[in-house]
C-alpha cells in the first residue's frame, strides 16, 4: 500500500515553518518554564513541573508526527500534462446521473482535504472513486444513505 502523504507545495512550507517554529521557539519556551518550576521546590509534588512536562511530551509528539509527514511527503500539484485521467492535486467537475447537479472537487491528499471548501482526500470514498476515471466515466460512491453515480465533466490541474 502507497504509504506517501499527499501534500501541495504550500502544505508542505506550512509544514516545514511550523516544525521551526516548534524546534526553534516552542521547545525553547518549554525548556524555561520547566526551569521555572523546578525553581519552586520538590518536583514529586510539583504541579507547575508535571504541566510543563505534559505540555513537553505533546509538542515533542507533534514534532515527531511532522517530521513523519515531511518525510512520507509526495509534493502534488503542477507539472503533470497528462489530465486524461483524474488522480491526487487535480480538480475534477462531476455531476450526480439522477440530480443533475454538479459539484467541483479538488483531490488532495488527507491533511490537507476540507470537504467544507470541495477538497476531498484521495483516501476517502469519492475520492478514491474518482482517482483513476477519465472524462465521462461514471463511477459509483457509497454513501450512507445511498449509492450515488458520479460522471465525470472535465479535470484539470488544481
Amino acid at each position: 500500500m502507497d504509504d506517501a502523504i499527499y501534500l501541495t507545495k504550500e502544505g508542505y512550507k506550512e509544514l516545514k515553518d511550523k516544525l521551526v517554529h516548534l524546534k526553534g521557539v516552542v521547545r525553547v519556551e518549554i525548556s524555561n518554564e520547566i526551569e521555572s518550576a523546578r525553581a519552586f521546590g520538590d518536583i514529586s509534588e510539583n504541579a507547575e513541573y508535571d504541566a510543563a512536562r505534559e505540555k513537553e511530551a505533546q509538542v515533542e509528539q507533534e514534532i515527531y508526527q511532522i517530521e513523519n509527514t515531511l518525510r512520507k511527503a509526495k509534493i502534488i500539484g503542477k507539472g503533470k500534462q497528462d489530465s486524461t485521467r483524474v488522480d491526487v492535486g487535480e480538480t475534477v467537475v462531476v455531476e450526480d446521473v439522477d440530480t443533475k447537479q454538479t459539484m467541483t472537487l479538488t483531490i488532495m491528499g488527507g491533511f490537507e482535504a476540507n470537504p467544507l471548501t470541495g477538497h476531498i482526500s484521495n483516501a476517502s470514498p469519492m475520492g478514491k472513486a474518482l482517482v483513476g476515471a477519465k472524462k465521462g466515466d461514471i463511477v459509483s460512491v457509497e454513501t450512507p444513505n445511498k449509492v450515488m453515480k458520479l460522471k465525470v465533466k472535465s479535470i484539470k490541474q488544481a
